[in-house]
């Protein structure tokens, strides 16, 4: 969901030799079509800290050998800052309307003692539709760990493809994704709030962990991380992931249906389960297998 709260990418490393030195084979799968269509489905995480870099060779590998790139959003989305002031817009509750009116009082508290804690204006957090706080305060959460937007996986090759002039698309677009969230009822809206005060509790403890299960291409302890109140929430799981999922599928099928090789990147989490990606092509019948980039 935080893949939309990025706003300048000209801070995305320039080299992944930058940072420290790179561990596991990471989160990419091959895919095989029958008429030579290959995809390179590279799990991606939105935010990741310096420290993170380099990637994982798989992810090189996938790069050099694909012909164009399929985003969740198209190249030069987040340009500009248009988008964040979009969302911003977006988020704001129309004159009248309080954060405290919509989630009642103990949640409005929870929020008003993390603003605290983080030396946020309460007072202008009471402003916004519970979507757009929820998304505040995982981002201020990331920041804090010096997880940004600017360093996401995708963000990185988003730039060097553009440098390079290697084509992308996107799979969906800004508006699709904004739609997500201000088409959210007001108790779904709620309990996107509340879970965000829920993980932030543990973020900072199991970021690294995360990230590890992320880079050795882990995906069995990467869904229980991501999702573990996946079954309190199946309707933001829904919404969020599995609809998504299965609208992604024929753009995919189609590569696949051609002699095209294409890197596509998308959050890890659409991997993950009965209704991820991987699992929904190889019902299709297609071949899917990790890829490590040493072959």
């Amino acid at each position: 969901m935080l893949s939309i709260t990025s706003c300048d990418r000209s801070l995305v490393p320039q080299s992944p030799a930058s940072g420290s030195e790179s561990k596991g084979d990471g989160s990419v799968w091959r895919v095989e079509g029958k008429n030579g269509g290959r995809l390179y489905l590279c799990g991606t995480i939105h935010l990741l800290r310096e420290q993170d870099y380099p990637l994982p060779a798989a992810y090189e590998k996938a790069y050099a050998d694909s012909q164009r790139l399929i985003l969740e959003l198209p190249p030069g989305s987040s340009a500009g800052g248009g988008m964040v002031a979009k969302m911003q817009g977006l988020g704001t509750l129309p004159k009248g309307g309080s954060l405290r009116s919509i989630v009642g009082d103990s949640m409005a508290n929870q929020v008003s003692e993390w603003a605290k804690r983080r030396g946020q204006p309460a007072e202008l957090l009471e402003g916004y539709h519970p979507w757009f706080v929820a998304l505040l305060i995982a981002a201020v959460e990331y920041d804090a760990l010096g997880a940004q937007p600017d360093r996401g996986v995708d963000s990185f090759f988003e730039s060097r493809a553009q440098r390079e002039q290697k084509p992308g698309e996107g799979l969906e677009t800004v508006d699709f994704q904004l739609g997500l969230f201000t088409s959210l009822s007001a108790d779904q809206q709620e309990d996107l709030l509340e879970q965000t005060l829920n993980e932030i509790k543990t973020m900072s403890s199991e970021f690294g962990k995360m990230i590890g299960a992320w880079r050795d291409g882990d995906l069995e302890t990467l869904s229980q991380m991501l999702f573990r109140e996946a079954d309190q929430y199946p309707e933001l799981m829904d919404v969020f992931l599995h609809h998504r999922n299965h609208a992604w599928m024929p753009k995919l099928e189609q590569v696949l249906q051609s002699p095209d090789v294409v890197m596509v990147l998308v959050g890890t989490g659409h991997f993950t389960g009965e209704q991820g990606l991987i699992a929904l092509l190889k019902a299709r019948g297609y071949s899917v297998e990790r890829f490590i980039g040493k072959d």
